[in-house]
């Protein structure tokens, strides 16, 4: 079981991030604490393999947090919660490594979403699996985050690679309508990167979209190769 540490001041919220925790399979609960001191206190005697790191913390700082995490070389991954934004806070962030960041206020399938991504990465990784290039590209796509900056001869804003891994699944299965959740759980990449390299092939008309309405729900959106 992945263990999680919730750092968060404000008790509802902390207790909303537990029960949403609890309801994904793979995690337990660790500890949840409301400041800094107790989660170094923690921390140096039994760390945890995530934190669930807010920002704004009362006359503290969970980025601060975070950088003194990378200073004392500590093997423990943080998903960031805040309200914040800001295009420089969220590079900040990235730059000291965090694997996920979720907006406030977010709902529970986004939750669920950056821990089963999160859980992928990590046992590919402690099972020694990552070996090919191919699998690092693909674990790199699940961050939503294309890291590759685009080359010359491809699209700005998109990485040749993600788009390699979404179009070579598609091509497998050509005859069959698909919907973009259902390739982002076949392929484990974000749901909302699926969505913006399908939206591309659209453009290129390369896959073509339908709208089907169910009996309750909201309407699927499905999406088929378009041969020829």
């Amino acid at each position: 079981m992945i263990q999680v540490m919730i750092v968060e001041d404000d008790p509802m919220v902390r207790d909303i991030n537990a029960k949403f925790l609890k309801r994904v399979e793979g995690f337990v609960l660790h500890n949840a604490v409301s400041n800094l001191d107790d989660a170094k206190r923690i921390i140096s005697k039994d760390k945890p393999d995530l934190i669930l790191l807010d920002v704004y913390l009362p006359k503290e700082n969970g980025i601060d947090f975070l950088k003194w995490i990378r200073g004392q070389e500590l093997d423990i991954d943080i998903i960031l919660i805040t309200a914040d934004k800001t295009i420089e806070r969220i590079q900040e962030a990235l730059r000291y490594g965090v694997v996920d960041y979720l907006i406030k206020p977010f709902n529970f399938d986004r939750f669920k979403e950056a821990l089963l991504q999160f859980k992928g990465r990590y046992y590919k990784i402690k099972n020694n699996e990552l070996m090919e290039q191919k699998e690092l590209d693909k674990l790199i796509a699940n961050s939503g985050i294309d890291v590759v900056q685009a080359e010359d001869d491809f699209a700005k804003g998109f990485n040749k690679y993600t788009y390699k891994t979404i179009w070579d699944e598609i091509e497998k299965n050509s005859c069959k309508d698909f919907t973009a959740e259902e390739l982002a759980e076949k392929l484990g990449i974000a749901r909302v990167t699926v969505r913006r390299y399908l939206e591309y092939m659209e453009k290129e008309t390369k896959v073509d979209k339908s709208v089907e309405y169910g009996k309750v729900g909201r309407p699927q959106h499905k999406y088929r190769k378009i041969n020829g």
